[in-house]
């Protein structure tokens, strides 16, 4: 509000990617009930019924001792299925195998990050740009560790190779390394022999992967397994020794976004110190929904869901790329993974060349659109000077249903021809 002043023991805290977008929305009148406003910027999936998808859950019951506190780490129950879950699906055969201890549950992912970064010691934290907008204030607000940007090359479709890992753990002296997968924005995504490697390579070298899997299940392959879900723990030899912790939750790949359940998955003195973490940060999860979970952690329902997720959000996928590209946008290469396309805008006429502006204009159609500029993550603004490399970068997230998506292209349409 005009003329309110942050007091002087607090600092300003900036809106970030979806927050900020959607704050600017609203001052036009966005509201997620209107149907008139097509919401691109979304960082969520439809969350209704899919064909062939298992049954949406309505009501859950509350049982008296749900009243309670539920354990910093999560119910008991709740771990020993996610590891089970875990164990049944990727780890069949395997010698060493996930138990309860092996799991923290908390309330949501951006927790669960947050009690990590606070765990870590005095260590170089690896990030790669782009990536995720929220990493940028949960890697600047704890000093013990400092992050280090791993800048990823448009022009060389963002990959990483197993060298340029090693360079940069060795060059850097990294301890840590911080990165989604699939990565939102890009959709690049580190599976089967790569991602075999990369976990090789961190237990040569005790490089700890911490990798945010929140749309593992949104996986697009040539020719798609059944209900195929791209994950690190396949490829784990050791669950107490090898240093990869895993961030999942029922968000993104159970689409329950508003439970706010989620966990990490990793070797037990690191949950230990998760747990310690959540006794001080949060104090743990919602205990009713944390039960409620129970239901939903089974190998059927799993593969179900993962299936009409990847039969609807591919078509979805599919539609929306050869739209943009007809408006010169440049999505480069197809994303691999997540439900967002990444795409320069740098072509279009003057107004709508670079994301800010974009995002600008798309508002006035009543569209909700991310600039690229925040998945620069700079904690600290420790880079200074000059624009962001991204600033000509639009994320556009096939989230909505595809009515929506349709409606928005035609607005984008118009709205570009109008500028030409």
């Amino acid at each position: 509000m005009h003329g309110i002043t942050t007091p002087a023991a607090f600092r300003p805290v900036p809106r970030t990617g979806v927050i900020y977008v959607t704050t600017e929305a609203q001052r036009l009148g966005f509201r997620p009930e209107n149907p008139e406003w097509c919401n691109l910027g979304q960082g969520q999936p439809e969350t209704g019924a899919l064909a062939n998808a298992a049954a949406r859950i309505h009501e859950i019951s509350i049982r008296p001792d749900d009243q309670e506190y539920a354990p910093t780490v999560g119910l008991w129950e709740v771990r020993e299925a996610i590891a089970s879950l875990y164990n049944q699906m990727f780890r069949r055969g395997m010698k060493s195998q996930y138990s309860a201890e092996n799991v923290c549950v908390a309330g949501g992912g951006r927790t669960l990050l947050t009690r990590a970064a606070a765990s870590l010691g005095q260590v170089n934290l690896g990030h790669f740009l782009p990536d995720y907008t929220a990493y940028e204030e949960l890697l600047d607000i704890f000093k013990a560790f400092t992050a280090i940007p791993i800048l990823l090359e448009g022009e060389n479709e963002y990959s990483f190779s197993l060298t340029d890992l090693r360079r940069e753990i060795l060059g850097r002296g990294l301890s840590a390394l911080l990165f989604s997968n699939p990565c939102n924005p890009t959709g690049k995504l580190v599976d089967g022999q790569s991602m075999a490697d990369w976990v090789g390579l961190a237990r040569e070298l005790d490089c700890t992967l911490l990798i945010d899997e929140f749309y593992s299940h949104y996986v697009y392959r040539k020719s798609p397994e059944e209900a195929y879900i791209a994950t690190a723990a396949r490829y784990v030899e050791d669950v107490d020794r090898d240093p990869v912790l895993i961030f999942d939750g029922f968000t993104k790949n159970w689409r329950y976004p508003g439970w706010r359940v989620s966990w990490a998955v990793g070797p037990k003195p690191v949950i230990e110190a998760l747990g310690s973490a959540g006794s001080f940060l949060d104090g743990g999860g919602s205990k009713p929904l944390q039960r409620a979970a129970l239901q939903l952690l089974t190998t059927d329902i799993v593969k179900a869901e993962t299936q009409a997720i990847q039969s609807t959000f591919r078509g979805k996928r599919d539609f929306i790329l050869p739209r943009l590209a007809n408006l010169g946008i440049d999505i480069g290469r197809a994303p691999e993974g997540t439900f967002y396309a990444w795409g320069s805008v740098a072509n279009l006429p003057a107004g709508l060349n670079d994301g800010m502006s974009f995002f600008r204009a798309a508002l006035e159609q009543k569209i909700i659109t991310v600039p690229g500029e925040f998945f620069d993550v700079n904690p600290g603004k420790r880079r200074k000077g000059g624009a962001s490399r991204f600033r000509n970068y639009v994320r556009f997230s096939f989230g909505p249903q595809l009515e929506t998506l349709s409606t928005a292209l035609s607005r984008l349409e118009v709205m570009i021809s109008a500028a030409r």
